[in-house]
């Protein structure tokens, strides 16, 4: 199991465990350092990291931002304290997603002929519209169902967000954060692209549950390549934590802020 899990979501963004249940969860799953990293939201901490009930929650964030190539790619902060442009960024990012997320329900509630139980709100996102039609009685899509054929990418539903550009999103970061890592690169349509930028970064997602057999060579590569260090989580956004992270020694050389002793 690993000591850290450094790529976590609540329902304070598009997760279903509450943001209180995560030191539970971590002792139950023997986790010992958790990285909150919500999309586009900061957490109600009072500084970078916290200690609760004997686990470290470490302030992070997850932020899509766009690239000159027209990809969008995921950045991930740790060590939060967020600067008066990181709030600006988020601030609309949210408006947006109210905007967008009210946009893609009526799209739904009219292709489908029924009315979905959401409230849209800070943090709102694809996952809660998913999770509503799933639980919908006359809805005849399951969770993945609800992304592949009604608002997944190129869907009848789907409806882009705005995002800030590589540039300003990761000089927001870098200015509130410890680190800034590159998320999960292989996911994207061109990792190679992704790995390349992470030469402006400090680090890069190593461990991560594709649930595929993936080539980490081209991730070991960059790392090396640009003398990046190697962070890694779960990214859950379920009630289970350290399906993939770092071991403790691995986590300690991302040199970290720590909680009191």
């Amino acid at each position: 199991m690993p000591y850290a899990d450094l790529h976590v979501h609540t329902t304070r963004s598009d997760g279903s465990l509450a943001l209180e249940a995560v030191p539970e969860v971590a002792r139950r799953d023997g986790v010992s350092v958790v990285a909150v990293t919500d999309h586009d939201r900061v957490q109600p901490f009072d500084g970078p990291v916290v200690e609760r009930d004997g686990v470290t929650l470490l302030h992070g964030i997850e932020l899509r931002v766009g690239t000159e190539g027209g990809q969008r790619i995921d950045l991930l902060g740790y060590g939060l304290e967020p600067s008066a442009e990181l709030e600006a960024i988020l601030e609309k990012i949210q408006e947006n997603r109210i905007e967008r997320g009210g946009a893609i329900v009526d799209c739904v509630e009219s292709r489908l002929g029924i009315e979905l139980d959401v409230t849209i709100d800070g943090g709102f996102g694809r996952p809660h519209i998913a999770r509503a039609i799933e639980a919908h009685p006359e809805a005849e899509y399951d969770y993945q169902g609800a992304f592949d054929h009604l608002i997944g990418s190129d869907c009848p539903c789907y409806v882009p967000r705005e995002v800030p550009s590589f540039e300003r999103g990761h000089g927001a970061l870098t200015e509130s954060c410890r680190l800034v890592s590159l998320a999960h690169p292989l996911r994207y349509r061109d990792p190679e692209s992704a790995l390349a930028l992470a030469a402006d970064l400090d680090a890069v997602e190593l461990r991560y549950p594709y649930g595929r057999e993936v080539d980490r060579g081209p991730i070991e590569r960059a790392i090396e390549r640009h003398d990046l260090l190697a962070t890694g989580g779960s990214d859950a956004h379920d009630e289970r934590l350290g399906v993939d992270g770092l071991s403790r020694g691995a986590y300690e050389r991302l040199d970290l802020p720590t909680g009191a002793p």
